[in-house]
Order: C-alpha cells, then sequence, then structure tokens
C-alpha cells in the first residue's frame, strides 16, 4: 500500500515537471515570434523579418521572405501562396495519376531558378531550350503524360534536328529528359520515353586562323579604318590574341590587374559570376602583351590607368569583318582569337597542360589537346618536311657560307687557312667582341647580320632562342631576313639604340639596324 502510495506522489512530481518545463519553452517560442493582421504572416523579433507560416493541404511551411518592411512582405507571401498551391495540386494530381507536361514545365523553370550553381546565361540557354521544344511541339503543354510515347518523342526528334544545330538540338533533348525525370519522381509515369532519343554527334569546327602575317595586317587595317574607336579596336583584337582571354574577361581587366613587376595579368571576369569556371585565374605576360600594355599605360594617367578597363571597346567583330574582307581573309570571331593564342603557344612550345591552366580549363588539357591539337597550315607545312623514310640528313646543320674544307688522312688540309683567315677578317670589322658576349640578343644579333659563321651553331642556336623568347626550329635559319624582321618587331627601340652603339664596323662605320644585310 506505501509502495502504491509513493509511486503515485512520484507521477505527480514528473506530470507537474514535464508541464513547467513544457509551458517555458512554448512561451520562449511564442515570444521569439510575433502575429500580423495578416494571415499565415509571422515577424521574428530577433531578426524583424517576415516569414510565410501557411498550412497546405494539412502541411505546415515555414519560408522566410527575406525583408523587414510589411507592405513587401504582404505581396511576397502572395506570389508564394501561389506557387505553393500550384506545387500542391501539381503533386496532387500526379499522385491520382494526372500531370500534364505544362506542370512538369513549371516545377522545372522554378528549380531552374533556385540552381545556384548555374551562371544566369546557363539558365537562359535552358529556357531557351524549353522555349524551342514547346515552339516546335504545339500540343506539348496540356499533352497528359502517362500518354507520351517513344514514337512521340522521336517523331518530334527527326523534324526538331533538322531545323537546329546539332549542339542545340543535344541540349534540348537533355531538357526534355530533365523535364520527364521530374514527372517520374512525381509518380505521374514510370520511364523516361525521350531515353531512345539519340543524340546527335556535333563535328569539330574547322578552324581557319590567320597566318602571322596576316594578323599583322588585319589589326593594322582595322586601326586605319578612320572611326573614332579604331584604335580601341586593334587593340581589343591584338589583346584577345596575346592573352587567350574570353570576350566578357577581357571587358574587365583593369590596369590594377597587370602587374609588370612580376609579368602576370589577373583575369577576373564578372564581379558577381567570376569567369566561366567561377574562379580568378593568372596568365603570364608574353612579350607582345606587355608592349601592348605599355603603350596603353603611357596613354593614361594613373588614376585612369588603374581604376578603368585597359580596352576602351567590349567588341569589335564587325571591325574584324570589314577587315577581312578587305584582306581577302576568311572570317574569324572573338573567340577564334583565342584559338589563335592557344595554337601559338602549343606552335611555340609551349606544352597543353600549361596551355589549358592559362586557358581556364579545369580538365588537365584534355580538352585544349582536342580543340587545339591542331597545327596552322604554314608550320604544319615545315613540320611535314621532318617526315623522312630514306637515309636521314641532319636538320640541326646550318652550312657556314666559307670555302669548303677537305679533310685528308684525318687532318684539315691547307684549305682551311683560308677558312681562318676569313674568321679573322670579320672579326677584324668591329670594335666590340659580340662572338665572345654572355648577352644572347648580342650574339645572335650580330651573327644574324654577319656572313662568316663566327660563333659555334650548337651556341647560336641556343643563344637565338633566348633572344627571341620562343623555340626556333632549325628551318628557319634559312630565311634570315625573316628572322631579322621579327627580332625588330620583338625588341623595344630603346634597347636596339643601345645595341647598335656597340655594332659599329670600325671601316665603313656603319651601324648593324634597321635589319640590313651587311
Amino acid at each position: 500500500m506505501l509502495n502504491n502510495i509513493f509511486r503515485f506522489d512520484i507521477s505527480i512530481l514528473v506530470f507537474y515537471t514535464v508541464c513547467v518545463k513544457t509551458s517555458k519553452t512554448q512561451s520562449k517560442q511564442e515570444s521569439q515570434w510575433q502575429k500580423t493582421p495578416i494571415a499565415n504572416l509571422v515577424r521574428n523579433t530577433a531578426s524583424g523579418n517576415y516569414y510565410a507560416r501557411p498550412r497546405i493541404k494539412g502541411k505546415l511551411i515555414w519560408k522566410s521572405l527575406k525583408t523587414d518592411g510589411l507592405s513587401v512582405a504582404k505581396l511576397r507571401l502572395g506570389d508564394f501562396l501561389k506557387e505553393e498551391n500550384h506545387r500542391a495540386e501539381v503533386i496532387q494530381s500526379a499522385a491520382r495519376g494526372k500531370m500534364t507536361f505544362g506542370d512538369a514545365v513549371a516545377i522545372y523553370k522554378e528549380r531552374l531558378t533556385g540552381a545556384q550553381h548555374l551562371k544566369p546565361g546557363a539558365k537562359l540557354y535552358r529556357e531557351n531550350t524549353i522555349e524551342a521544344l514547346l515552339k516546335s511541339w504545339p500540343s506539348l503543354p496540356n499533352a497528359d503524360v502517362r500518354k507520351m510515347s517513344v514514337n512521340d518523342c522521336l517523331q518530334w526528334a527527326s523534324g526538331f534536328a533538322k531545323s537546329y544545330c546539332p549542339s542545340f538540338f543535344n541540349n534540348t533533348v537533355g531538357t526534355l529528359r530533365q523535364i520527364l525525370e521530374i514527372t517520374i519522381d512525381a509518380g505521374a509515369r514510370y520511364g523516361n520515353p525521350a531515353d531512345q532519343i539519340k543524340k546527335v554527334k556535333v563535328r569539330q569546327k574547322l578552324l581557319k586562323l590567320p597566318e602571322h602575317n596576316q594578323f599583322l595586317a588585319l589589326v593594322a587595317s582595322v586601326r586605319n579604318a578612320g572611326s573614332g574607336f579604331s584604335k580601341h579596336c586593334g587593340d581589343l583584337i591584338e589583346f584577345f590574341a596575346y592573352s587567350g582571354a574570353r570576350k566578357s574577361e577581357a571587358a574587365r581587366v583593369y590596369g590594377c590587374d597587370c602587374d609588370f613587376a612580376n609579368g602576370k595579368i589577373t583575369i577576373k571576369g564578372d564581379p558577381e559570376t567570376g569567369t566561366k569556371n567561377w574562379e580568378i585565374r593568372i596568365v603570364p605576360m608574353i612579350p607582345d602583351v606587355r608592349r601592348l600594355l605599355e603603350r596603353i599605360r603611357s596613354e593614361k594617367d594613373e588614376k585612369e590607368w588603374l581604376s578603368n578597363p585597359v580596352i576602351g571597346v567590349q567588341e569589335c567583330q564587325k571591325a574584324i569583318d570589314s577587315a577581312c574582307k578587305k584582306l581577302g581573309i576568311a572570317r574569324f570571331t572573338h573567340h577564334d582569337l583565342r584559338h589563335l593564342f592557344a595554337t601559338r603557344c602549343i606552335e611555340s612550345g609551349v606544352d597543353v597542360p600549361t596551355v589549358s591552366r592559362w586557358l581556364g580549363h579545369k580538365d588537365g588539357g584534355a580538352l585544349a589537346m582536342k580543340t587545339y591539337g591542331h597545327l596552322r597550315d604554314l608550320h604544319s607545312t615545315t613540320m611535314a618536311q621532318k617526315v623522312i623514310f630514306s637515309d636521314p640528313v641532319a636538320s640541326n646543320v646550318i652550312a657556314l657560307q666559307l670555302p669548303q674544307a677537305s679533310l685528308k688522312n684525318g687532318l684539315i688540309s691547307p684549305d682551311n687557312a683560308e677558312q681562318t683567315k676569313a674568321i679573322a677578317q670579320a672579326k677584324a670589322k668591329y670594335n666590340y667582341p659580340w662572338w665572345a658576349s654572355k648577352n644572347p640578343l648580342e650574339v645572335f644579333w650580330g651573327q644574324i647580320n654577319e656572313e662568316v659563321q663566327l660563333v659555334p651553331l650548337e651556341k647560336y642556336h641556343h643563344f637565338a632562342q633566348q633572344a627571341m623568347e620562343r623555340e626556333i626550329f632549325p628551318d628557319e635559319f634559312a630565311d634570315r631576313q625573316a628572322l631579322i624582321d621579327e627580332c625588330l618587331e620583338r625588341i623595344p627601340k630603346a634597347t636596339l639604340d643601345k645595341l647598335t652603339e656597340k655594332f659599329i664596323r670600325k671601316k665603313t662605320g656603319v651601324f648593324l639596324k634597321e635589319g640590313a644585310l651587311k
């Protein structure tokens, strides 16, 4: 009897303790939320923001309206209730086995709007595929998804493929599949009939890029077109080709993004969405882009340079089209100049993974190899000369323009005396012994302008590549004037002036400058 009384007392104590704790918790929660005169609308006392709290189809839903203004909250509440009621009706219809394709499209668009991993451009592209899909299939919005068959999808695809390019066709098919997956998740149907549509193979674009001399002629033509923006258009074309930046990226490169001390350019892209892959990347300043940026910087004051875009225009397609037509060059686009940059890098000996990083690719070079693995016609023809099946001839030997020496019994014949004399006479013409210099530019500039070979071939080739800052193939030494012209384009005028002061000849008193072969 006493045990029963003791148990009863303990039960009363526990009951009152639980009631007190519950009442305290409820009062605390009620103090956090403040009721409003509007139904289904409450206010958080801590943050001041308004929340929607409706009960739809028996389910209580909480949703922040992200505002502390009552008038704005009322408008957003109405839109939210409309969307939730429509969603509930769709789900309820699907549960009964009734759902139209238009209902699924509405859910897909809602999910598309809230997709944080997609950029605005990607969302717009998906909306364009939906528009094209519904336009090409007029009866689709009101179609019962249960009755959609594989044959219906295949019949639509056969007609749609004739009107659109392969890439847009494939992406539209992808959108159709995603929408139909929503109907499967809702229980309106079992399988996806669009899975039977085979994607069309996208043919790789045949790039017809301008050769070096054509590119320089085109830039000059654009600059001299006479328009108020002609100079800026020329700058933009060069910046595309020398940096590999995308159109949207080049428009947002400011002077403060150019680090001349470390030879780097920071590509940030759009202020909100960044570059195409959401990342900031660093690209090196090759000599051509450095000269371009230094010239543009010299034309502006420091404040204007740092706080404004480097290039004065954001696009120049019309200027490119006019110049191509005038010069008889195959038309190309802004993005083709990005291809030109990548191709030039690969041709110059830069490895594909490095080029891929400069371009902002994240696949380790797979896309770069597929897209930029080709070579331009001129370079391809040059490389083809290296492919031989007969007895190989040393391709890294450059014939000296001297009397031919002959070997007799392992000793050099007396004819070698003529070579030694020719070398001595050539050296005697100069006040400065450039052939013994450690400066690659001095050695290369001196030898390229001298008919007598004063520098060993291996050393000459090595120093030539350092001076030109690129790989030089042995066959290129056959055209000495072309190398001289290219060197003049690469060397700043101040450097050339200092160089020519050293290279004065004793007898004639003339300089080795302006690319003349003396």
